[in-house]
């Protein structure tokens, strides 16, 4: 019986994620970087400096966590095990010309980011609890009055929590844990248990706090991790270059256990990861985005789109570059045993180490930002009253992921991760000309102040 329920959610999986959503997701970020006038490229610079250097605060601006904690937030949920195993799979399949297609999703993905939390600002509302409250569940139902689709928005993003956001997520840090130092599943299960109960029972303040403090580190960590191995691998990086943008349009051969890649295996492999990466499109980011302090949704929308630049452009490179450089690339290696291993070819003792803490920190900042999403479609579902009972069935539920066997969870949490996008997407559609006027109000007077 299981197994028969794992097949058509497999199908499932695989006909949401196919060709259509991909178009439909690349096809959104290139009409809206066409409306914009290419406002990814044009402002990219004024809007890293925004997020990262001045970080400035607007006052007496309604929100609830600042811009930086807003984007720290998002950039929690997005920077996790797809920066590692979701890398790595795409070039085991694909080849190394998966991760151009990757950075094509990220570039196109910044204007779908930007204009997802423009909307999200500017839709937001105050809840009984005086929290702000915003997303595309908010967008779709005020601004298209479709009241019935950003219910079914709530919905998916609600189980996707608990799937991709949570069992996932936990179960991915106690099996790299046990793994690499033996810890038992159920003890690495009752730390995060807890760990995440203590952040999450104080709502958005408490979370934006924690991955404010998180995420930074845990991406530098990574990061030089990754600059070290490439150190050691520098004489291969202009050949790994030369295989990225060769094979981006060139089929791959089979070599060693790599079996070979057409170049539609390519292009997919690299769309659907790097959008599973970094979520553009998929409508989870805007949530936090509108917890922001800001009256201006433009300054949020720019702040937002660097999230996609840090999580593709750049983490998921240095991924690539490790993999590709350390030549194990076509092993028949796969997931983050084939990042893992890339890292020890460089670093040995060193390397897979550096791989399984990542790993762990990035699906735990994962669980918190997850933890708010599932958390404001839930309230929009049920109201207020709801989220002290969520937030305990969250906290219980990491545990359990840690310790089962998650087959049907993995293959569940990825037809709901991909069917946010369709409300998602119409919305983003929908109302892309009231993107376009709230750019043209305010982002002459947003640059001027870089």
């Amino acid at each position: 019986m299981q197994e028969e329920i794992l097949k058509i959610l497999s199908d499932m999986s695989g006909f949401i994620w196919g060709l259509p959503l991909i178009i439909l997701l690349l096809g959104t970020g290139v009409y809206l970087t066409i409306l914009l006038r290419g406002i990814q490229f044009r402002a990219l610079l004024p809007a890293l400096y925004l997020a990262l250097i001045k970080r400035k605060e607007d006052g007496d601006a309604p929100g609830d966590i600042s811009q930086f904690q807003a984007l720290m937030t998002a950039l929690s949920a997005t920077v996790g095990v797809g920066n590692i195993a979701g890398v790595a799979t795409a070039i085991a399949v694909g080849g190394p010309g998966a991760l151009f297609w990757m950075w094509v999703t990220g570039l196109l993905g910044m204007a779908t980011k930007y204009s997802e939390a423009v909307l999200a600002v500017k839709y937001r509302e105050v809840d009984k609890n005086g929290a702000m409250s915003g997303g595309p569940m908010y967008y779709i139902s005020k601004g298209l009055g479709l009241k019935w689709l950003g219910m079914l928005f709530a919905i998916f993003a609600s189980i996707a929590a608990f799937g991709i956001g949570n069992m996932v997520q936990s179960n991915s840090v106690a099996d790299a844990l046990d793994t690499a130092f033996g810890i038992p599943l159920w003890v690495t299960g009752a730390v995060l248990c807890v760990a995440t109960g203590l952040v999450i029972v104080g709502g958005i303040k408490s979370i934006a706090r924690a991955t404010s403090a998180i995420v930074p580190v845990m991406i530098i960590f990574y990061m030089l991790g990754a600059i070290l191995t490439l150190v050691v691998f520098r004489a291969n990086i202009p050949h790994a270059f030369y295989l990225i943008f060769y094979h981006a349009f060139t089929p791959t051969a089979a070599a060693g256990g790599f079996l070979g890649a057409t170049i539609g295996q390519t292009v997919r492999m690299g769309v659907a990861r790097g959008i599973f990466s970094n979520e553009s499109g998929l409508g989870s980011s805007p949530i936090a985005a509108a917890a922001a302090k800001t009256q201006n949704p433009v300054g949020q929308g720019l702040v937002s789109m660097t999230q996609t630049f840090i999580d593709t452009i750049v983490v998921c490179t240095f991924t690539g570059l490790v993999i590709i450089s350390s030549g194990l690339w076509s092993d028949g290696d796969t997931g983050a045993g084939l990042s893992a291993h890339a890292f020890e070819s460089g670093l040995p003792q060193l390397g897979a180490d550096v791989v399984s803490i990542s790993l762990a920190f990035f699906a735990y900042s994962t669980l918190l930002g997850w933890s708010y999403y599932g958390e404001k479609s839930i309230e929009y579902i049920f109201k207020e009253r709801a989220i002290m009972p969520y937030r305990a069935l969250f906290t219980a539920v990491v545990f359990v992921g840690a310790v089962v066997k998650l087959d049907l969870v993995w293959t569940f949490a990825d037809v709901m991760n991909g069917l946010m996008a369709f409300p998602n997407l119409i919305g983003l559609l929908g109302l892309s000309r009231v993107v376009l006027e709230e750019t043209k109000k305010y982002l002459p007077l947003e640059m001027s102040r870089k």
